[in-house]
């Protein structure tokens, strides 16, 4: 989020937050090597799937109701609507406290992540951040959402 215009959206540490978890939950590689590896400094599946709807309680409603808030337009909404649906869908299934592997192991797991990843790719590219480095750790978005 190096490049991300931290103060251009007014609630733009809630767009950080759903940012970081789209970000994590949209990239296999990091699962392998971050969350499967047990490393602490990124969290764990559940504690993404908390960050992408704490704040905005996407859980309850869609993402379109921050358009112009937390999201540039009705088309991240609607993607980030897609990831949430998706991944919320599985931990549902296989319960909050699951570890990775068993998300992972979901017969819908490759599609949320595909959806994570188009959420994530739209909202990365609209904050002129380049979606392909590694996610920050945890300790790096607490700092970020601190600034300014």
């Amino acid at each position: 989020m190096d490049g991300m215009p931290l103060t251009d959206m007014p609630w733009w540490r809630w767009r950080a937050n759903v940012r970081s978890a789209l970000h994590m939950l949209s990239d296999p590689a990091f699962h392998q090597e971050c969350w499967l590896a047990g490393r602490p400094e990124y969290g764990d599946v559940t504690d993404a799937v908390y960050r992408l709807v704490e704040d905005t309680w996407l859980d309850n409603w869609s993402a379109e109701k921050y358009v112009g808030t937390v999201f540039r337009d009705s088309g991240e909404a609607a993607l980030v609507d897609v990831a949430v649906l998706r991944v919320l869908r599985i931990m549902h299934q296989v319960g909050a406290d699951a570890p990775v592997s068993v998300y992972m192991e979901h017969h819908g797991w490759p599609e949320a992540v595909r959806a994570a990843r188009e959420a994530h790719v739209r909202l990365a590219g609209a904050d002129g951040d380049d979606p392909d480095v590694a996610p920050r750790t945890l300790e790096v978005l607490r700092i970020v959402t601190r600034a300014a």
